[in-house]
């Protein structure tokens, strides 16, 4: 069969690397894809834009696409999957009205409120004036959440008074994120240590837990620093326990799943749920996602052994229960390699040096902001790479994806080098 990935970052790349792994997979388009994708064995780089809806129906329809999987928020915000389940085509990914959970966040959390499920108290504003008076009232720290979608970069944890202002009005005047700021969401702040927790959901509300995660969103080694679209992640995260695992799964998913069905916007796809664990093992949600994390998805997906294209049919037809998927006992731990001046005014169009360097069997290097210019990759976007590490334990992963790290570089390029910090605080 042939499989169609909607997207062009590193989430895509690990998405059209693991559904290319498959016997059932003749051939993987990816829409546009990047300069990894390029190369990537049986991959296919289609030049479609991911938000162009009615060219992505049309490759479809004309390559006989039997699977689509979309991996961004744009098109699933746009109504991607409604416009190929019109048309009879298998696609994978929540409805435009079921991913609302992750294109609004004041939309999320009167669900959350209504349906009673864990979450930090909260204001929505739109005004200025009333917003910045409501942050002295209540003090800080306090976050600060543009409504719409901003590329995971709608977020600013203010850590002072002052802070928590300026980036309302940076935000409600349109002048940092456009339309996605023009309404803000004011959260309390909330201590504990943050997991990500993503579920493949199915049909009639059943669902599967993906291997655990954490990210890390502050650009500076220790977790300081603004918040990025996230720096690295590692799988699986020792925050959430055996407890933890099944508390978010009757706390947080299944409430969200029959909510979201009560509501009349039953969820298909892939869930994310971003929590905050607290001291006592009790999660609470920071935001949800309607779709696989990045970078997530790489050191998630660098441990999955299981087929991925039966386990997203399987939610499909409603069989998850049939089809679990298997997992590594591995860990691994994933470094993102970022433009100079990223996260505000990335370079672009530096050549990538070290891309054919041998990273042997326990590093992969996943492409997000790439092309392909001249037979070269040529950085594109703030987080250009993902160099994925495996080993038996969390320090060893981490080895491995430093150790690829170093073979590559470019004019520019700056890393965190403490990926993975939390899980090897806690190795004996």
């Amino acid at each position: 069969m042939k499989i169609l990935v909607i997207g062009s970052g590193g989430r895509e790349h690990a998405l059209a690397y693991k559904l290319a792994a498959s016997t059932q997979v003749a051939e993987v388009l990816v829409a546009p894809g990047n300069a990894g994708t390029a190369f990537e064995p049986k991959c296919r780089n289609v030049e479609v834009a991911a938000d162009d809806l009615p060219a992505l129906l049309a490759l479809a329809q004309q390559e006989q696409i039997a699977l689509t999987v979309v991996g961004p928020e744009v098109p699933l915000s746009l109504g991607v999957v409604d416009a190929f389940s019109a048309a009879g085509l298998r696609i994978f990914g929540p409805t435009q009205a079921a991913a609302q959970i992750e294109a609004s966040k004041a939309f999320t959390k009167g669900f959350l409120e209504r349906h009673q499920i864990p979450t930090a108290g909260y204001a929505v504003f739109i005004d200025v004036k009333e917003a910045c008076a409501y942050v002295a009232e209540r003090g800080a720290p306090i976050v600060v959440k543009a409504d719409g979608l901003a590329a995971g970069k709608g977020v600013v944890v203010a850590m002072t008074v002052a802070e928590a202002q300026a980036a309302i009005r940076e935000m409600l005047s349109g002048a940092l994120l456009g339309n996605a700021g023009a309404r803000v969401v004011i959260e309390d702040f909330l201590e504990g240590e943050e997991a990500s927790f993503i579920v493949v959901a199915g049909a009639n509300q059943s669902y599967v837990p993906m291997a655990s995660a954490q990210d890390h969103k502050r650009i500076g080694d220790g977790d300081t620093g603004p918040n990025t679209g996230g720096m690295g992640a590692y799988s699986p995260a020792p925050v959430v326990t055996a407890e933890v695992h099944a508390r978010a799964c009757r706390e947080v998913i299944e409430p969200t799943l029959a909510g979201m069905a009560a509501e009349g916007r039953p969820f298909q796809g892939f869930l994310y749920a971003g929590l905050m664990i607290d001291k006592t093992g009790a999660p609470f949600v920071i935001e949800f996602n309607a779709r696989m994390g990045d970078p997530e998805t790489q050191p998630i997906l660098m441990r999955l052994e299981s087929d991925l294209v039966t386990l997203l049919n399987a939610a499909l037809d409603g069989t998850l229960a049939q089809h679990p998927p298997q997992w590594s006992s591995d860990a691994t731990c994933g470094v993102v390699m970022a433009a100079e001046h990223y996260p505000a005014t990335p370079a672009k169009g530096d050549v990538i040096e070290g891309l054919d360097a041998d990273l042997g069997p326990d590093a992969k290097v996943f492409h997000a902001g790439t092309v392909l210019k001249d037979g070269q990759a040529i950085t594109a976007g703030g987080r250009v790479l993902c160099v994925v590490g495996k080993g038996t334990d969390i320090r060893a992963a981490q080895a491995a994806a430093y150790a690829g790290v170093k073979k590559i570089s470019w004019r520019g390029e700056f890393h965190r080098s403490d990926i993975g910090w939390r899980a090897i605080a806690r190795l004996p």
